[in-house]
């Protein structure tokens, strides 16, 4: 079973097609990322009001609204879209096992007691390295990261098939037209 959800996953890939490698920002609807991923666009839907709740992205004005990143991608990391998405998650809840020794025959001593638990203060550690890792990773970072991966021409056709759903459709009537001038 995985600790962070989902939405965790789909939240931070649908952030990273909101910006391009250098940075600048794109916009795109919740049903094109979806598409785009093969995500279930209900779901999408659920954790981009999460996101917007939390400041992350901003949603766009128009018939082809959208969202867009609310923040430079440098100023958003991987903790800021966990802690929008899954809320705050404890990785560890101690149940005070060392008071119930058989040996204490019910009544544990008070140094039995005395302080965190030794097991509760490795995965606290645990926790504070965890988030603090996820914290130095941003957007910019992950973009960054991935556009050194994908080949050059596949972030390309990713810039162009979001740019070519950001503009408006035309009917077989206005492309006529339009041919027909150009033509003429």
């Amino acid at each position: 079973m995985s600790f962070y959800s989902a939405g965790v996953e789909y939240g931070i890939h649908c952030l990273l097609f909101l910006v391009d490698e250098q940075g600048c920002p794109r916009e795109a609807s919740v049903r094109d990322l979806a598409e785009l991923q093969g995500v279930p666009q209900e779901y999408l839907a659920k954790v981009f009001t999460k996101l917007a709740k939390a400041g992350l992205v901003a949603s766009t004005e128009g018939v082809k609204g959208g969202f867009k990143l609310a923040r430079p991608a440098d100023q958003i990391n991987v903790l800021d879209i966990v802690t929008a998405i899954d809320g705050r998650k404890d990785i560890f809840e101690c149940r005070e096992i060392r008071s119930r020794c058989a040996l204490f025959d019910g009544s544990a001593p008070s140094w039995a007691q005395a302080g965190t638990c030794t097991v509760h203060g490795v995965m606290l550690n645990a926790q504070k390295r965890m988030e603090e890792a996820l914290a130095q990773q941003t957007i910019l970072d992950m973009a960054r990261r991935v556009g050194r991966v994908v080949p050059a021409e596949f972030a390309g056709q990713v810039g162009k098939w979001m740019s070519q759903r950001r503009e408006p459709k035309k009917d077989a009537s206005t492309a006529k037209t339009i041919e027909h001038q150009q033509i003429g």
